[in-house]
């Protein structure tokens, strides 16, 4: 285990991953610090999203190593050769990890309640009843209390993804991933999101934010790393990445969008 990894929260180490004979990351590595923001920026293809999966191993990288909380992610050392974990343990691990994707993945036959209740219950289990009474909570705190009966088909976009924030707090995570999470949203319902993910960075929520909404990276990031062919091209406060970029790759990226 490199040194770094008991002084951070999450811990990547040159991390790689192909597909084939195509390269998505190449020896990426980056951390995340309890309670801190990283925004990760950069063009389509470069490796963001690739990123998060192998995080919590849902994609199992082609080299390198993820820690979290100082415990090897997705591998358990046997007779001192690393083998990759069953799925139980795996299973395991990822409690500690909450995941916001594009498309919000909720279950379409579950009620906005339903869909935060499942995972503390059928995973953590806790009680239905403890279970229900803080998915009220959390509905509460993204601002959809009143819709706790409604099913995904009868929600917009924006109010999917807000309970697909709430469903992912409901494990009580160490930290939360998000993919693009404005990304399939009409854009009058971008801004309801991007409020709730302030709030729970103002809260201390430790987060790790694929994100191509750049004036958010600004105003919330403890730092900004753009990632591009699969590297982490240039990371560092908001105002000198996005501010004053150092590589003309990311001034070229950031010309382009603003």
């Amino acid at each position: 285990m490199p040194v770094s990894a008991s002084s951070h929260l999450l811990v990547v180490d040159k991390l790689s991953k192909s597909f084939g004979s195509v390269s998505v990351l190449d020896e990426l590595s980056l951390t995340v610090d309890p309670g801190e923001v990283v925004c990760v920026i950069g063009p389509s293809g470069g490796g963001k999203s690739t990123l998060l999966r192998c995080v919590n191993h849902l994609e199992r990288p082609s080299g390198g190593l993820v820690f979290l909380d100082g415990e090897l992610m997705g591998y358990e050392k046997i007779r001192g050769k690393l083998v990759e974990m069953k799925s139980r343990a795996l299973a395991k691990q990822r409690r500690k990890i909450g995941m916001v994707f594009q498309h919000f993945n909720l279950l379409s036959n579950r009620t906005a309640l339903e869909n935060i209740v499942e995972g503390p219950v059928q995973v953590l289990g806790v009680s239905v009843a403890s279970a229900r009474e803080h998915a009220r909570e959390l509905l509460e705190q993204v601002g959809l209390a009143h819709l706790e009966a409604s099913y995904p088909s009868q929600l917009s976009g924006g109010q999917q993804q807000r309970v697909a924030i709430a469903r992912a707090l409901a494990m009580r995570p160490r930290l939360i991933m998000f993919d693009e999470p404005t990304s399939a949203l009409d854009p009058e319902l971008v801004g309801g999101v991007l409020a709730i993910m302030r709030q729970l960075a103002a809260d201390g929520m430790t987060m790790l934010v694929v994100t191509h909404e750049i004036a958010f990276a600004r105003s919330v990031a403890n730092r900004v790393a753009f990632v591009a062919d699969g590297r982490v091209v240039e990371i560092g406060p908001p105002e000198s990445v996005i501010g004053a970029p150092q590589h003309e790759r990311t001034r070229k990226f950031l010309n382009e969008l603003l």
